[in-house]
């Protein structure tokens, strides 16, 4: 290939990659159905903490980050579902092994989501009660996001009579 061809072919490539539209990046739809992806961000006050949340949703996986009083990235974990056996793995991307403070975290989201999970967690190590609340929270707007599907057992009950 000639580099007048290769130039040819690389402002062909140019032209024709267009950048993502709204709905491929955003917060609205739903981004398993388009490919885009879309990212929610909040915080909550708990046990007099700040506990600050971002959920990004890609199209097979979410990305969760779990702040503590501050912006720390803190320790990194990647969790996926397992064949045949439809276990869970997980792995400390980033940090030691002695502080697996969000390891479980991870676990149990894959569980909850059939996704894989990237969590990131700064919460300290010695703060279970802390841990189990950031979870909750963090399951309950993944839930209110529709990345939680509502087993058939787990519907809202309803009072006939």
């Amino acid at each position: 290939m000639s580099s007048e061809e290769l130039g040819a072919s690389l402002s062909d490539l140019a032209l024709g990659s267009r950048a993502p539209t709204a709905s491929q990046v955003g917060s609205s739809g739903d981004p398993s159905s388009d490919g885009g992806t879309q990212v929610t961000c909040f915080t909550e006050d708990l046990h007099d903490v700040t506990l600050h949340f971002q959920i990004i949703r890609f199209s097979k996986q979410i990305y969760a980050w779990v702040g503590c009083n501050s912006a720390k990235f803190g320790h990194l974990y990647a969790a996926a579902s397992t064949r045949p056996g439809n276990g869970v793995s997980v792995t400390s991307v980033l940090g030691g092994t002695s502080d697996n403070t969000g390891l479980s975290m991870a676990r149990r989201l894959v569980l909850k989501t059939g996704l894989n999970i990237v969590l990131a967690c700064n919460i300290p190590k010695d703060s279970p009660m802390l841990e189990a609340a950031a979870e909750r929270k963090l399951v309950e707007k993944l839930r209110t996001l529709g990345y939680i599907r509502s087993k058939p057992g787990e519907a809202s009950t309803s009072t006939t009579g």
